[in-house]
């Protein structure tokens, strides 16, 4: 059996699982073809367990705050200390394995506060035998205000130093990198755009009501106002309203979590889940979908095909879920809700959304098959021939 090239997939998830997910459907598509090393460096997800056939290694975790701050999520440690950790561990993991392949998640768009650990790692790469390296973005990057033109220059400095391709996993007729990433300068190393990743075949669902009202918001971090506003709203429809189940999601802060289940506990047809086997199975048999609009939420909507009212998150003037509702809506996909998160007017929106028929959406959902491919002819164009992957990345997983 021909041995399989090594891959290391590097993932930081900060505010919500999006990153991470997408990560996930990523490595298990590419396990087929590469011995997979994800080193995840955010909060183990509780409730959910990373595809099988991969290697993790989790990093000390770090997020995000609500204003965009780096936090040490054990407590025990100072950032300087978990910082240093972090880059002594992936720069190990990286000279024990030599991996032919590494693939970095979002950076250098994005992930700039992590990026000390970041370019240590990337510094190694450029030393024989030296692997191919990309960098692997969703369908729109974050704004950056005042600051772009300069973030986008200095981005595009490290993707011509360090990178040898861009993925960017979205259908190039939905969204293309250079309408969010515009440098003085254009990049000199190839752009693919991949086609959006999803996950595999849905695995089933455990849900109360198959066709009620279902409630969502990513990974819940920072979803409970419109929680607990959909719990109001559910008040206003009357009586005859459907049943409604809430997926708080697995980072939905414990007393977050406890104060729309006690909300919810007040009434006779509202079910508070923490998480469910697989959402896009679960918006298939809803018959109406409430939720945020990240990446994966939006490509669940679309894959179930469900009436859906989207609530983009933009705290902190974060316009990347505005952006992508939008584009959806102009599809004829979803309905976006405007204004003023408050009972009354969320309630009128879920009723509008109730007689709406979605319009089919053929948007390529098949990033993770053509980002396996693409990453393995850049192998095969690098070393002119059949995999040939060095010894050192065939000894089995590490131990770090």
């Amino acid at each position: 059996m021909k041995p399989r090239p090594t891959l290391l997939l590097y993932c930081q998830h900060s505010l919500g699982l999006g990153h991470l997910k997408r990560c996930w459907a990523l490595a298990e598509r590419l396990s087929s073809e590469f011995w997979v090393i994800l080193v995840s460096g955010g909060a183990p997800p509780g409730g959910l367990a990373p595809p099988k056939g991969i290697d993790v290694i989790e990093l000390p975790p770090l997020a995000q705050d609500a204003d965009g701050e780096i936090v040490v999520l054990n407590g025990a440690d100072s950032l300087e200390d978990v910082r240093r950790e972090r880059t002594r561990l992936l720069v190990q993991t990286y000279l024990q394995v030599r991996p032919a392949v590494v693939v970095i998640e979002l950076f250098p768009f994005g992930r700039r506060k992590f990026k000390e650990e970041l370019i240590a790692l990337l510094d190694e790469t450029r030393r024989s035998p030296r692997p191919i390296v990309a960098t692997s973005v969703r369908d729109l990057l974050v704004g950056r205000g005042a600051d772009q033109q300069k973030h986008d220059d200095r981005a595009r400095e490290l993707v011509d130093a360090y990178f040898d391709l861009v993925l960017v996993h979205t259908d190039p007729r939905f969204a293309t990198l250079d309408e969010t990433f515009r440098p003085t300068h254009r990049l000199t190393k190839p752009v693919c755009h991949t086609g959006f990743v999803v996950p595999g075949a849905p695995a089933g669902v455990s849900i109360a009501h198959g066709d009620g009202i279902l409630v969502s918001g990513g990974g819940g971090r920072f979803a409970e106002r419109l929680y607990l506003c959909a719990i109001d709203a559910h008040d206003r429809l009357g009586s005859t309203a459907p049943p409604m189940t809430i997926v708080a999601g697995p980072l939905c802060p414990d007393d977050a979590y406890a104060r729309v289940r006690e909300a919810a506990g007040r009434r006779q047809s509202i079910d508070v889940w923490r998480t469910v086997a697989d959402l896009c199975e679960a918006m298939r048999r809803a018959a109406v979908s409430v939720s945020q609009c990240g990446y994966n939420t939006a490509l669940d909507i679309v894959r179930a095909a469900v009436p859906a009212l989207v609530v983009p998150f933009n705290d902190n003037g974060d316009s990347e879920q505005t952006d992508r509702a939008q584009r959806l809506e102009r599809l004829n996909a979803v309905r976006m809700f405007r204004g003023s998160l408050e009972s009354g007017a969320l309630a009128e929106a879920i009723r509008d959304v109730m007689r709406f028929s979605p319009a089919p959406t053929e948007l390529d959902m098949n990033g993770a098959e053509r980002t396996s491919t693409m990453l393995r002819v850049a192998l095969e164009e690098k070393w002119r021939g059949p995999f040939r992957p060095a010894s050192a990345s065939l000894e089995g997983p590490p131990h770090v």
